[in-house]
């Protein structure tokens, strides 16, 4: 079943051709971890070959708030129909709904 070992632990093909890829098309700012992330939930991610982990790293505040929090999730969507990405090249109007969070 597994077939491929990286840092003292087994992977499947699937897991190899995610390094892979990144390998050939990511920018390497840095090195991830011999990793392969297929989805989270709360404070868990799980990879490609089906092992559960959880989640320390803090990437970019999900540990904070969890994986698929359906608050967040209603807020991303509904913020989605109206403007999906603001630059720091201009200004919005983010910053007076914040005011008095």
């Amino acid at each position: 079943m597994y077939a491929v070992q990286k840092c003292g632990v087994m992977f499947n093909a699937k897991s190899q051709s995610m390094f892979d890829l990144e390998a050939k098309h990511d920018a390497h700012d840095y090195k991830p971890l011999p990793v392969a992330l297929e989805r989270g939930e709360c404070l868990f991610v799980w990879d490609v070959d089906g092992r559960r982990y959880f989640d320390f790293l803090s990437a970019y505040s999900a540990v904070n708030q969890g994986h698929r929090h359906l608050k967040i999730i209603e807020a991303l969507k509904k913020q989605d129909d109206r403007l999906t990405l603001c630059t720091r090249a201009t200004y919005s109007n983010v910053m007076e709904n914040m005011k008095n969070l």
